[in-house]
């Protein structure tokens, strides 16, 4: 496979590409209504993230927007329930249905066992939002503007994991703020309250989260998939003590792999590492 061929195919709505060998770019492509999510779109984000699991030699996943937009949430003139949801049920089943196949994007995402990176090119609203804050790094152009749509909209300000992420990424008060007001957040002000990790000059923010990637890939790939999943289960975790448990179990079990070994032995004699998930 060259670098730019992808293992897992494009739909029109969400584009998957192989810029570096080990790394995906998903980029959403819809720019004409700044990619924003209808249901159809939504099953083939699914199916590219189920496929990008699965894939070994995929170590990284970037996500970003076609166009100047990166994720406008919902399309409100274009989204219907799934195919799949019961006919025969009322409005509010219906709705219901919907809402939690939306919110399971998340999930999802944390479920992946590579870890992945937003390259937030522009404005991110409503499940756009979401999308950025689900995902393990942020990275956001001078452009990108962070709004939480949903209170704009006669809705609650918190859906899709938001009201939960947002608080542990900019602490309560921060997150209580952006919430109940619903006010935009510029790409600046996002990187000084540590909403993303950096902000770069329009035009540059898939090469940064490519520059990011490759720090992530030297290491080896049980190491970063359990340095990810470590990360977001100690977010959870209800002791000091048992985050220090589940590290040990977590050390000794990637200490053990081949990889771990021949990281160690490139170290020593000066050369890169050459992986192979064993």
């Amino acid at each position: 496979m060259t670098a730019t061929e992808s293992a897992t195919p494009s739909s029109d709505d969400v584009l998957v590409d192989r810029p570096r060998p080990e790394v995906a770019l998903v980029t959403l492509n819809r720019p004409d209504r700044l990619n924003a999510l209808t249901s159809e779109m939504l099953a083939h984000i699914y199916a590219v993230l189920e496929e990008l699991g699965r894939d070994a030699t995929c170590r990284v996943i970037i996500v970003t927007g076609a166009g100047r937009g990166f994720c406008a949430g919902d399309d409100l003139r274009d989204y219907h329930a799934p195919d799949w949801v019961p006919t025969e049920v009322g409005p509010f089943h219906s709705h219901m249905y919907q809402q939690k196949y939306v919110a399971e994007l998340v999930p999802r995402m944390r479920a992946l066992p590579q870890p992945v990176i937003a390259a937030v090119n522009g404005p991110a609203a409503g499940a756009g939002y979401a999308l950025a804050l689900g995902a393990d790094l942020r990275l956001a152009a001078a452009s990108a503007v962070f709004v939480d749509a949903f209170v704009k909209i006669g809705a609650s300000g918190a859906e899709m994991g938001l009201s939960w992420l947002l608080q542990r990424i900019v602490g309560a008060t921060r997150a209580a703020e952006l919430v109940l007001t619903g006010r935009r957040v510029d790409g600046d002000e996002a990187a000084r309250i540590g909403l993303v990790l950096q902000t770069v000059p329009d035009g540059e923010v898939v090469d940064a989260a490519l520059a990011l990637a490759e720090q992530i890939i030297v290491n080896t790939p049980m190491g970063t998939w359990m340095g990810k999943a470590t990360l977001w289960s100690n977010l959870e975790i209800s002791s000091l003590e048992a985050a220090i448990d589940l590290e040990a179990r977590t050390q000794i079990l990637t200490l053990g792999t081949e990889d771990a070994r021949e990281q160690l032995a490139a170290y020593r004699e000066g050369r890169p590492a050459r992986y192979t998930n064993h």
